[in-house]
């Protein structure tokens, strides 16, 4: 299942992110992305379209969605939530497609969008 807040904000300005575009691009074929969001989740509405258009942007298509629901106290459950430690969305990891390798990690509280922030890591 696809998350629809990974849908490419279609008034985002690749131009104004040269540098995470271009890391993204430099990496494209080696990498994969893990995103775990939830529609129904503010900062995931806010933060994820434009992620997705910088992905869309640097040509990456190995991008993976996991849907997260959050249970009555509070908790996140969903594909691979336990196993990867996730507690706060949107969270998105970043893997070496060989070796499954995590290479960077965005959560959900971090002060720059998601794609400045992994391309920093990444770089």
């Amino acid at each position: 299942m696809e998350l629809e807040t990974m849908r490419p904000n279609p008034v985002w300005d690749a131009d104004s992110y040269d540098d995470a575009v271009a890391t993204f691009e430099a990496l494209a074929d080696d990498i994969v992305v893990k995103v775990w969001g939830g529609d129904w989740c503010k900062d995931c509405r806010s933060q994820l379209p434009d992620f997705g258009a910088a992905l869309e942007a640097a040509g990456v298509e190995n991008v993976e969605h996991y849907p997260v629901e959050k249970e009555d106290d509070g908790s996140k459950t969903g594909p691979e939530v336990e196993e990867y430690g996730i507690e706060l969305i949107p969270t998105v990891v970043v893997e070496d497609v060989g070796t499954g390798e995590e290479l960077a990690r965005f959560v959900e509280d971090e002060d720059v969008p998601i794609a400045v922030y992994l391309a920093e890591q990444l770089a």
